[in-house]
């Protein structure tokens, strides 16, 4: 059986869209392929998502040891990229396609996995150089905001929703540290 890892929007699952940044995905949605069908999809958190550094380090790592074959997401940093091309995960940039939909694109030979970074970090155009670029001071902080796009905002609606979720349960957590006074 084949597992593969795709960074997704925040519930994840086969009917989201492919995430467009790995180390920063809300969510994984591994796929089980066998005999060329899709025969499982689950949904994991990405607990380094909001990591202030080295989100995609971690996450390749994570994904790596939960035995993932290929991995798909819009690009990949080259720290990432190192990790996963270490480990021998295949790493297939996406865009624009929900998770069921680039899953059978790869089945059917229509997307091809990236060759690992060559010397000096083997950077794509567009992929990122793992230096923070477009972000608050010192490279930390939240992504810049999406263009504005149909798949953008689909995602910057799953992200404010995760951040409402995430500000509830920190006021949840101040109250009830509160109340043990």
């Amino acid at each position: 059986m084949t597992r593969i890892f795709v960074a997704a929007t925040d519930s994840g699952g086969p009917g989201d869209r492919v995430y467009p940044n790995f180390g920063r995905a809300p969510t994984f949605t591994v796929v089980e392929v066998e005999d060329g069908q899709i025969k499982r999809a689950t949904v994991i958190d990405n607990p380094y998502a909001s990591a202030p550094g080295g989100a995609g380090i971690q996450a390749a790592q994570l994904v790596a040891e939960k035995g993932a074959e290929a991995v798909f997401a819009g690009n990949f940093g080259p720290n990432a990229s190192g990790v996963l091309a270490q480990a021998g995960v295949e790493m297939v940039p996406v865009a624009g396609l929900t998770v069921r939909e680039a899953v059978e694109k790869y089945l059917k030979g229509e997307l091809s996995p990236t060759g690992a970074p060559g010397p000096g970090g083997g950077f794509r155009p567009g992929m990122g150089r793992g230096r923070g670029m477009g972000r608050g001071a010192g490279g930390y902080g939240p992504p810049p905001p999406p263009s504005g796009g149909p798949v953008e905002m689909e995602e910057l609606r799953a992200r404010l929703e995760r951040l409402e979720r995430e500000l509830a349960e920190v006021h949840r957590k101040l109250e009830e540290l509160k109340g043990g006074e």
